[in-house]
């Protein structure tokens, strides 16, 4: 969508002398800085709004944050993702998501789009390995017909035989274009090998054969066994009027069914599997590379010091200043020492289990060093740590979490991820405690228990003939030092 930006700009008459614009702007930048200065981070952070929670009597919830914003960004976040579906089904989730805007019994594939372009709306969905979730971005004056719209798509969808035709090549396409995506590429291998024989191995998209064999019914069922109220939350955040998100919920999802049609839907434990994945091609120019150790679930209570782990970390590329200095060690090791062109740490989490490692991108001849300073800076995390590094990992930990929640979309996301989570929302008061509780002692128990001596998962594409072997990555997880 295009983004129009209206500019205004005020002129200043003729008549005034150099030095009295000047005076003028150093008053007004005075004033600036005096507001900047009168609020500060711990303010800030209490002056957060509330996030309000309704639950209806069939267990549908609904959460909101009303900033007073005059826009504002409402969805509907459902506990349904690739983790629920089996080897013959695999893909249905993601092929449901294309099709809930085809239409509906009360509008048409057009009238859907006039209407959401007529609003100035913007609607748009996603699926992950364990939520399904369709959103609108609205003026606040119109929630009461984004609410409509995403109840009428949600519980009226036709799925046309015809519809269903031109969607599998609509993705079969979007599947080729995933497949240029290096990136995604990895991580799908790394879920695969990691949880191998698991519902979290498998991709999001599923394989060609799915999608191409997919049948009417068999999105209907999806629907009738997952799309439950208890099981599905409305958010919304920005200018959102609870008691009246509350009331449209009531009038549009409370007769939603709490039943399940058939065998209740259970979330088998998902077994981890030290082990790896190489595709090798000496073709190409760049090997791209994934290392992962089992990490912890959303309620999982070491999460947060594996974030503060994860912080510490950090992430670089080639396009990023500074070189010794930086206070990533890692960082400042490659930006010396050329090891790779970008690395990225990360901290996948799921229900019961995640994954807790970095990707990186680097020449072939420097993917051996790679993987050995990434392993000395893991074992350095489980021994050599310092509070100086721990508290500047936590301060910036805190810093990104609040940028993360930078507009009305980024907030309700967080609150539909966190409700279906952890069913609440936590406040960010109580994250920033939590947070500065993980001292260099805790941060290296946590990280010895996930990190020290654990079989890792890897995936590596590219000309990775330079990559150790899997019996050489294994026995860098450990130093026998004295």
């Amino acid at each position: 969508m295009a983004t129009t930006m209206l500019r205004i700009t005020t002129y200043v008459s003729k008549s005034l002398s150099n030095i009295n614009k000047v005076r003028c702007t150093s008053v007004l930048n005075h004033r600036r800085w005096r507001s900047a200065r009168a609020a500060t981070y711990e303010q800030t952070v209490l002056n957060i709004p509330e996030t309000r929670v309704t639950t209806l009597p069939n267990g549908f919830r609904v959460a909101t944050e009303d900033s007073g914003s005059p826009t504002a960004t409402v969805g509907l976040w459902i506990d349904a993702g690739s983790r629920y579906e089996n080897d013959e089904n695999n893909g249905t989730a993601h092929f449901l998501e294309h099709m809930a805007f085809k239409g509906t019994k009360t509008r048409s594939q057009t009238d859907l789009e006039l209407e959401v372009e007529n609003m100035g709306a913007h609607l748009n969905a996603y699926t992950s390995r364990e939520q399904t979730v369709y959103y609108a971005k609205i003026f606040r004056k119109d929630l009461n017909k984004a609410v409509d719209i995403l109840a009428d798509i949600i519980q009226n969808s036709l799925l046309g035989e015809q519809e269903i035709e031109r969607e599998r090549g609509v993705i079969l396409r979007e599947m080729q274009e995933v497949e240029t995506n290096l990136q995604e590429v990895v991580f799908d291998h790394l879920h695969a090998t990691a949880f191998q024989g698991t519902p979290l191995g498998r991709t999001i998209l599923g394989p060609t054969e799915n999608i191409m064999s997919l049948k009417r019914p068999e999105l209907v069922n999806f629907i009738s066994e997952h799309y439950k109220g208890p099981r599905m939350v409305l958010a919304g955040a920005g200018g959102v009027k609870h008691d009246e998100l509350v009331k449209l919920a009531e009038q549009y999802f409370g007769k939603s069914e709490t039943g399940h049609v058939g065998v209740i839907p259970i979330l088998y434990p998902c077994r981890y599997t030290g082990s790896e994945i190489r595709v090798r091609d000496d073709d190409m120019p760049l090997a791209y590379v994934a290392i992962a150790v089992e990490g912890a679930g959303w309620t999982n209570p070491d999460n947060i010091a594996l974030m503060v782990a994860n912080t510490l970390i950090g992430s670089w590329d080639r396009s990023h200043l500074g070189g010794a200095s930086l206070p990533s060690n890692l960082a400042a090791i490659s930006a010396t020492s050329s090891l790779c062109h970008s690395f990225q740490s990360f901290n996948t989490c799921y229900t019961d289990t995640g994954l807790w490692g970095i990707y990186f991108v680097t020449d072939k001849m420097n993917v051996e060093d790679m993987v050995f300073n990434v392993q000395s800076e893991w074992m350095r995390l489980c021994s050599n740590v310092t509070e100086f590094e721990v508290e500047r990992a936590r301060n910036l930990l805190k810093t990104n979490l609040l940028l993360q929640l930078d507009g009305t979309t980024p907030i309700c996301e967080d609150i539909g991820r966190q409700m279906l989570c952890y069913n609440r929302r936590i406040p960010i008061t109580e994250l920033e405690q939590r947070i500065d509780a993980v001292n260099a002692k805790k941060l290296k128990e946590v990280c010895t228990k996930y990190l020290y001596d654990k079989c890792p998962a890897v995936a590596a594409i590219g000309p990775v003939e330079g990559l150790p072997d899997y019996s050489r990555i294994r026995s860098g997880m450990y130093w026998l030092r004295l």
